[in-house]
């Protein structure tokens, strides 16, 4: 009897063991952090799906994704930019001008959280298992007489060395690109490195990025990008079906994740925003529409990515221009 118990409390152990995962969390403030917050109440959820997590945060998202890609993370939590790596269709939601609203953007987390885009989650050994909403990139100039995207020729912007998309399109505009990282791009902003930025709303404070705005600076209220967070994870590491369940719990945090980005953009002084005319916001829209289509021949952005952010945008706004014509 003393045997069969001994067993058993092995066998348990062994199990217990086994269903452990490791889960890497990429938050730019660390533990204290609100992507680290949200990743304990995923870990809280999974395991009601049999599933342990267990949790390390990552300051520094390059060394997040290198440890997973070599197999000591079983899981990821990283932005979209640098997730598009693991998975090009999932990581083109992240593209410039493709998502122009929040509306537009938690329409495509619906349709990408649903069973019937199981398939598109999966590429190779990796799974997106949620994708979460980090807010829309917002161009920070130091200088608001830089008003204009005109205006921007022959200034320093910071692009991620990653994303080959940013220094294309910095080169387009007759700037130059300065190769940054998520660690010192804001550092750059606010030390006078560069000129002009993109980031999001939830940067501003954690960032202090009001020091590189300074009494002259300037935000556009014009997004560029939906930025997004995703959760990827090595499929064989998983009980089958995780994916699909993480992917519907994730969605059921979207109001959760609005009202943080609401939060942090509220909490920008009003002084710092500059309202762009309706004529720049629709010049804009489509030197964007074709920075994107150039972007997708060029092999960065997934085409049909491409095709149902087309299809979402027309279905808000079926008078658009884009939606006569069958390109993208």
């Amino acid at each position: 009897m003393k045997f069969m118990t001994a067993a058993a409390m092995a066998a348990s152990l062994l199990v217990s063991t086994v269903r452990a995962q490791s889960f890497c969390v990429y938050d730019p403030t660390g533990a204290q952090g609100p992507s680290y917050a949200f990743a304990k109440d995923y870990a809280l959820a999974a395991k009601t799906w049999g599933v342990n997590l267990i949790l390390k945060a990552y300051t520094d998202e390059r060394v997040a994704s290198e440890d997973f890609k070599a197999g000591q993370c079983d899981g990821v939590a990283i932005t979209g930019l640098r997730g598009r790596q693991y998975n090009g269709y999932v990581g083109s939601i992240d593209s410039i001008g493709s998502v122009p609203s929040y509306r537009h953007l938690r329409t495509v987390l619906q349709v990408l959280a649903s069973p019937q885009s199981e398939a598109n989650m999966k590429k190779g050994a990796y799974e997106v298992a949620g994708i979460f909403p980090l807010g829309a990139a917002y161009v920070f100039v130091r200088d608001r007489s830089i008003n204009s995207i005109e205006k921007a020729a022959g200034k320093k912007i910071a692009v991620l060395d990653f994303d080959k998309s940013q220094a294309k399109l910095v080169q387009q505009l007759g700037a130059q690109p300065v190769s940054s990282d998520i660690t010192n791009f804001t550092t750059k902003f606010n030390n006078g490195q560069v000129d002009i930025v993109a980031a999001p709303g939830i940067a501003f404070k954690p960032f202090e990025m009001y020091k590189g705005l300074g009494t002259t600076g300037a935000i556009y209220r014009f997004p560029l990008i939906q930025l997004t967070a995703h959760m990827i994870v090595r499929s064989d590491k998983f009980p089958a079906g995780f994916g699909q369940r993480s992917r519907s719990f994730v969605l059921t945090q979207l109001d959760r994740a609005d009202a943080t980005i609401q939060q942090a953009e509220d909490g920008i002084p009003a002084k710092y925003w500059l309202d762009l005319t309706v004529a720049d916001q629709e010049k804009y829209t489509v030197m964007m529409r074709e920075a994107r289509i150039q972007l997708t021949k060029d092999g960065i952005y997934d085409p049909k990515m491409m095709r149902l952010l087309k299809k979402v945008r027309c279905k808000i706004e079926p008078a658009a221009g884009e939606c006569a014509d069958s390109i993208e």
